[in-house]
């Protein structure tokens, strides 16, 4: 097995050249046209260099995403003082990122490529998902009942789209996201006060 690559021996300047060579590849051929050797030769370094740093395209193309949304900084969630529709904003965005061929293509190639490595899947879940996620968790904390489990609070808004998205059981549109956050407030929401 070969040793792990030592993150301190990486060129920044060659780094950054691959993932944007991957993104700028990406968006010309899609995942299924995007070749180490393709990368190797837009970012001008060789492919030992990539293999050095990365196991494979899965990898590169999650460092190039990760990287532009750490670059964005933490984005919280819209708090406009109306919960309902500050979640809507959030799970139409969604919906419509998944609805996008391009992105969509992306998205599909990182969650297959998750299913045939753990280590893979831990990294997409903790780099990608778990910060957007804990978004919508910090933005349910007092609005839901006590009982409520707020990691399964935030899989009732996320797991449905994903869901429809993957199985493609059906479109993905504004009317579907609302009904999500509809049907998940309405067995979240703490019951009224009888008084």
């Amino acid at each position: 097995m070969p040793k792990p690559p030592d993150p301190a021996r990486r060129s920044e300047r060659s780094r950054k050249a691959v993932l944007d060579a991957a993104l700028t590849l990406l968006g010309e051929t899609g995942y299924t046209g995007l070749t180490i050797e393709a990368v190797a030769a837009r970012a001008g370094v060789g492919k030992q260099t990539i293999y050095r740093w990365w196991r494979g395209r899965g990898e590169i193309v999650l460092d190039a995403l990760a990287d532009q949304l750490g670059a964005a900084g933490p984005q919280a969630l819209p708090n406009t003082g109306d919960l309902d529709a500050d979640l809507r904003a959030v799970v139409r965005a969604t919906v419509a990122e998944l609805a996008d061929p391009k992105l969509s293509e992306i998205t599909r190639a990182l969650t297959v490529e998750s299913l045939t490595s753990e280590n893979f899947a831990d990294q997409v879940r903790d780099r990608i998902l778990r910060p957007q996620l804990d978004t919508i968790k910090e933005r349910l904390c007092g609005h839901v009942r006590a009982d409520v489990d707020l990691d399964q609070a935030v899989e009732l808004f996320v797991g449905p789209m994903y869901h429809r998205w993957m199985l493609r059981t059906g479109p993905l549109t504004d009317e579907y996201a609302d009904g999500i956050v509809d049907l998940a407030l309405a067995a979240l929401r703490p019951a009224p006060n009888p008084r």
